[in-house]
């Protein structure tokens, strides 16, 4: 059986690094003893559900370009949701086909995105729309994303640790632009902040004393 030498405890199954540390374990692995739980969800309930919220996002967008106005910039940002749909398209999908490595994916995603977006606008003479608009509008899809996959899907609790972090990670990406004064119009920003929050808080109402055990695990305290 595996042994950390860090933490002192043994570890059954194919791990390679330490649950609680990631300190490299030592010695030859043994068989896990529990199985392998499979993902429990229904498809049909996941397709719904993303379903409906595109639809409610997209209407929402038509709503503001007749309230804020129909002028090239603000219509050219409001068509950036459209992006957003399909970010959180791709993260359930993702999630379905393939639950591990989510996190890192979404990440991957989130900076090929952004980086595209603000080398298109580096190249048309700077005007800020890419981390004005499209880093928030990603960063709140991919918020969005993870919420349904955590609502629909039956997840292990330390996928809720590691989305509860990439939640308030993607978050404050935009913050920290407003802060530095990147971006032209503050709205978008506060709206994905926001938004990290009310879902940072859902998942830890979710299952937050078990989270908190976990963290106090993790962490040591």
């Amino acid at each position: 059986m595996r042994s950390c030498a860090e933490c002192g405890v043994r570890v059954e199954g194919d791990w390679i690094r330490c649950p609680l540390c990631g300190a490299a374990l030592q010695g030859p692995a043994v068989p896990n003893p529990y199985p392998t739980v499979p993902l429990r969800f229904s498809r049909r309930r996941v397709l719904r559900a993303l379903t409906l919220t595109s639809l409610g996002v997209i209407a929402a967008s038509f709503l503001a370009q007749l309230l804020f106005g129909h002028d090239a910039e603000s219509i050219g940002a409001l068509r950036s949701v459209w992006l957003g749909v399909v970010t959180t398209w791709l993260v359930v999908l993702m999630a379905i086909s393939k639950r591990r490595n989510l996190a890192k994916f979404i990440v991957y995603l989130v900076m090929a995105a952004g980086g595209v977006s603000v080398y298109w606008d580096f190249l048309t003479q700077w005007s800020g729309w890419s981390v004005t608009y499209v880093v928030p509008i990603v960063c709140s899809a991919s918020i969005i994303g993870l919420l349904i996959t955590v609502r629909l899907i039956r997840m292990e609790l330390a996928d809720y640790v590691v989305y509860s972090g990439l939640t308030v990670l993607l978050g404050l990406t935009p913050i920290v632009f407003l802060a530095l004064g990147w971006v032209g119009v503050a709205l978008p920003s506060v709206i994905c902040g926001a938004l990290s929050i009310a879902v940072v808080v859902l998942l830890l109402t979710l299952r937050g004393g078990a989270v908190r055990h976990e963290l106090a695990k993790r962490l040591h305290l």
